[in-house]
């Protein structure tokens, strides 16, 4: 009997030196570093090019590439007036996946597939996702899209960008812990799709454009979006342990929670669920979090004796939402910070490259022959399910 990997669970096929997961005691580590440090310590921006570099920078390497990525934060007029021609209504991830292939048309180095051009691409996708996301939102709402600056952060600079004012230090502090926390995550689905189509040696737009397609669903990527919808649904804290407690009894699955690698609590969502309340307090939306660690509680006390807890999709939504982004963006933000992660998975895979060339187990029909249309009445060929 062959034994199939479903989802390629357990199946190992490379090897890499960014991220370390360890499911079952909550441990995740970039470079070796803990996220928890990470997000205490350090900036996107620092540990994006830590990803891409693979190892700590300098600070003239960190100053160097800070200055790269604002040098390239602008995009062209040609992709702006693509963005606007949308039709209304698409979806914000089928709007990013378009607007970054047409990024990969206006880039005349998009067909070099060496290390040193995946990486100088890099630098630019980097740049132009959080300026492209933005002018996004903010065509879909029938608002101008606003130049990037070049005085801000990462983080500060994408929020100016989208709400048309500077944030405050706090509040571009939390979004960059919160791009920070969602960089890179090992061979989840988005970077694995990444990487197989860069083993076909494609350029890297089509990766990244691949890698978008794969996060849009809510399986990966839609989650976040998924826990606000059932935070509004619930309404109030006092009915929270009851809605949870039915669906747990319908076996239905509640959002935000379980992992496919994690038994144990998700190391990202223990970072955000204490800015999660700090910022819900101060915001006056305390009710969002009562109503989370009430599910939490719920959850936990049902399901964490079978290693189901809270996953980074739990609070991040809360957080995103207290910054003035709505829920429709919450995909996107996760492909904004998710895009250095990818590109630093291409990079390493492709330097010992192999195409990705699985197999499936045959499971139709054998011994048959074909039958001319006009003859086959009911001698069709056996029919077999999928």
């Amino acid at each position: 009997m062959t034994n199939i990997a479903k989802g390629l669970e357990g199946v190992l096929f490379t090897e890499s030196k960014l991220t370390f997961i360890n499911g079952t005691e909550g441990i995740l580590t970039h470079l070796g570093i803990p996220i928890q440090e990470w997000a205490e310590s350090s900036t996107f921006e620092e540990l994006s090019l830590a990803l891409l570099d693979g190892g700590l920078p300098t600070s003239g390497d960190l100053a160097a590439f800070d200055a790269e990525l604002k040098a390239n934060r602008a995009v062209s007029p040609q992709l702006l007036e693509v963005i606007a021609a949308m039709p209304r209504g698409v979806h914000p991830m089928q709007a990013l996946r378009t607007a970054v292939s047409y990024l990969g048309l206006l880039d005349p180095q998009a067909e070099e597939t060496t290390e040193e051009a995946r990486r100088a691409i890099s630098v630019r996708m980097i740049a132009q996702f959080a300026t492209v996301i933005a002018a996004i939102a903010r065509t879909r709402e029938g608002k101008e899209p606003v130049d990037p600056r070049m005085d801000l952060s990462h983080a500060a600079n994408f929020l100016y960008m989208l709400n048309g004012k500077e944030p405050s230090p706090e509040q571009a502090r939390l979004f960059d812990i919160a791009l920070v926390l969602h960089v890179d995550h090992s061979m989840n689905a988005s970077t694995f799709t990444a990487i197989a189509i860069a083993s076909t040696l494609s350029d890297m737009y089509s990766c990244m454009t691949g890698a978008i397609g794969a996060m849009k669903g809510p399986l990966h990527g839609g989650a976040n979006e998924a826990v606000m919808d059932m935070l509004d649904e619930i309404g109030t804290p006092e009915k929270a342990a009851e809605y949870i407690t039915d669906k747990l009894d319908r076996k239905e699955k509640v959002m935000g929670v379980g992992h496919r690698v994690y038994k144990y609590f998700d190391p990202r969502s223990r970072v955000l669920r204490d800015y999660a309340e700090v910022v819900a307090n101060k915001e006056g939306k305390s009710h969002y979090y009562q109503i989370l660690e009430t599910i939490e509680k719920t959850v936990v006390d049902r399901l964490g004796s079978k290693g189901i807890y809270p996953n980074v999709d739990f609070y991040s939504g809360t957080v995103y939402s207290d910054l003035g982004i709505t829920k429709e963006y919450f995909t996107p933000i996760f492909a904004l910070a998710r895009i250095s992660g990818w590109c630093a998975s291409v990079i390493e895979y492709t330097r010992d490259n192999r195409l990705l060339r699985p197999d499936a187990v045959y499971t139709g029909a054998s011994d048959q022959h074909y039958v001319r249309i006009e003859e086959r009445g009911g001698q069709e060929l056996q029919k077999t399910e999928g």
